[in-house]
């Protein structure tokens, strides 16, 4: 099998959303332009981490370099868009400023069946027959999608002002109280 790169240059709509309820849910990535779309499924580890490395990067650039415009894109808080047919599940996350063009780019590796979780810092491998889901797009965009990617991750369930775990709609058993339901 071959690597397949799915190229989305620029995108067109790049969203995290999520199918079922908290506690229970999958985040996919989706990224579209036209009518060819490409769903993704991820961890909602990897999309918080997506979303805080897009803001520093972004940071990054206002600081370096204050003549760069940041276009103001509307908050796009529709739905993921159906069928979501997921190509992969990701493994591998590379994210880069291309400063020529003022984009970002964001890279997101298939998994492979011998990766561990110690390989989640590598870099993306061209050479492995995974496939990748390769977006650029501007800053502005870039920034609006990790807006949109932390409210996501923050949409799940409750956590117990105690222990911090998450609080089920029954509750949940915390160990700070002995064991007791809360």
């Amino acid at each position: 099998m071959s690597t397949r790169i799915f190229l989305f240059d620029p995108v067109e709509r790049f969203v995290v959303g999520t199918v079922g309820v908290p506690g229970e849910r999958t985040f996919f990535i989706q990224a579209r332009t036209g009518s060819r779309m490409v769903s993704v499924a991820l961890e909602k580890a990897q999309v918080s981490a997506i979303a805080e490395r897009v803001i520093q990067i972004l940071r990054e650039i206002r600081l370096s370099e204050p003549l760069t415009v940041f276009d103001r894109i509307a908050y796009d808080d529709q739905p993921l868009e159906t069928p979501i047919d997921e190509e992969f599940r990701v493994g591998v996350i590379g994210l880069a400023y291309i400063s020529d063009r003022h984009l970002i780019e964001i890279d997101l590796q298939a998994i492979s069946d011998s990766e561990s979780a110690e390989d989640d810092l590598l870099e993306v491998d061209l050479s492995a027959e995974q496939d990748i889901l390769r977006v650029l797009m501007t800053l502005g965009y870039a920034e609006s999608f990790a807006k949109r990617a932390n409210s996501v991750v923050s949409a799940g369930r409750a956590p117990c002002p105690f222990c911090g775990g998450p609080i089920d709609p029954n509750g949940h058993l915390c160990p700070r109280s002995n064991g007791y339901r809360r």
